[in-house]
């Protein structure tokens, strides 16, 4: 059977039985046009071909255990606002009051009209070009609930999504909503398993001036099953910053897709990864558009795998003609425990300007045994010298987050999570 017809019956059975929210309804049948006619993702697409989409897409029930490691809250040392959802519902007794200096913040459900209605989904179309992301379609089209936040000045405070996992068959999409106004600045916060299988997206217009704070941490939940999108749009001199610490799941892609259309615009992504055992698959695909002036992006990630694990990179760098003085940098990186990992990568650069500087690069490699004698030279025992040297590596992914106490707290997770994988 051709691809085409394999999709094809694929998402007809998908959307057999799903029930599209109340609001929004010119752009959910708008995006459920877009699913009918791209088809949803599969093993056969070329940006699908190293991670397996099937039970993403799969009609019916996805199982994962809920798992409680004794943390302590993510977080939970910052002072910010709290909205919580459980199971994809919004938890109103466990979440915070919206009211926050310099941004205001509502429910997806409960949106009408304005500023918000009319972005939904815009961005999310836009990204479909060149590469079809439909998991990202059939949320706008399907997402029950989410947040919508209108940054108006400089934040008093980071918002905090926060997604727990109570249900071992939730199946959950939430799309989230941000606009920066000119000059305004916001960080948002997300942490936590969301569901056994989530499909988020989240849209984020900077206008000129603003600047785009995001740090997530995915974890907890061994079973887990997500995926992820992010689709941004940069105006002149905006900034877009965002980080992702990713352990445990067994199957996680996230997505990112910065359209830079202004001058001046500084766009860095990046993410830390930790895996264990030969069910777990981490994908992170990543798409930047220069379409301005001087535009700085950074692309910086690093994986470490143990046990049979899997990790996966697709970035891209597109430089459209015109967008002169283009600063784009790339580099992907595994740090592979043993001779059963695998690291699995695709760099790429499309460049039609003459007067740019882009890079990229991807290594692949096990412990340097030079440091590792160093280390063990100078009394330190040879597990305590890998945990060293695996934080060593992935230092400089960490870097990418401007706030020192939310980068300390995830730089201790990675610690915790070393240590109960000893």
């Amino acid at each position: 059977m051709a691809i085409a017809e394999l999709k094809l019956a694929a998402t007809q059975t998908r959307l057999t039985g799903m029930v599209m929210p109340e609001g929004l309804n010119d752009q959910r049948l708008a995006a459920m046009n877009r699913v009918i006619t791209m088809g949803l993702a599969h093993k056969r697409d070329e940006y699908w071909k190293y991670t397996d989409p099937t039970s993403l897409t799969v009609s019916g029930p996805v199982h994962a255990p809920v798992f409680d490691n004794n943390e302590a809250p993510q977080f939970d040392a910052i002072d910010r606002i709290k909205i919580v959802f459980v199971d994809g519902v919004f938890d109103a007794d466990a979440s915070d009051d919206f009211a926050c200096e310099g941004v205001e913040i509502s429910r997806l459900c409960d949106l009408t009209d304005g500023w918000a209605s009319e972005l939904y989904g815009t961005l999310e179309e836009r990204g479909q070009v060149p590469v079809h992301r439909t998991l990202a379609t059939l949320n706008t089209a399907f997402a029950s609930d989410g947040i919508v936040i209108r940054a108006t000045a400089k934040a008093s405070k980071p918002i905090n999504l926060i997604y727990l996992h109570t249900d071992e068959t939730s199946d959950v999409m939430l799309h989230n909503v941000v606009r920066v106004d000119a000059g305004a600045q916001l960080t948002l916060l997300e942490n936590g398993p969301a569901a056994a299988r989530f499909n988020g997206v989240l849209e984020v217009d900077v206008a000129e001036g603003g600047a785009f704070h995001h740090v997530r941490s995915q974890g907890r939940d061994h079973e887990r099953r997500a995926v992820t999108h992010c689709f941004a749009r940069l105006a002149t001199k905006s900034l877009f910053k965002s980080f992702t610490l990713t352990s445990n799941g067994v199957l996680t892609r996230n997505e990112c897709v910065l359209d830079l259309i202004g001058d001046d615009v500084v766009a860095h992504v990046a993410g830390a990864c930790v895996g264990d055992g030969a069910d777990f698959n981490h994908d992170d695909t990543v798409f930047i558009t220069h379409d301005g002036l001087r535009g700085e992006s950074r692309q910086v990630f690093k994986k470490v795998l143990r046990n049979g694990a899997t990790g996966v990179f697709q970035g891209k760098i597109l430089v459209k003609a015109g967008a002169q003085k283009t600063d784009g940098y790339q580099i992907s990186q595994s740090l592979l425990l043993d001779g059963d990992s695998q690291f699995l990568a695709k760099p790429e650069l499309e460049i039609y300007a003459d007067d740019v500087i882009c890079s990229h690069g991807s290594t692949t490699g096990a412990i340097d045994e030079d440091a590792m004698f160093y280390l063990q030279s100078r009394g330190v025992p040879r597990k305590a010298a890998t945990d060293l040297l695996t934080l060593a590596f992935l230092a400089e992914s960490l870097e990418e987050i401007s706030d020192d106490a939310l980068a300390d707290d995830l730089r201790n997770r990675l610690e915790s999570w070393l240590a109960r994988h000893s």
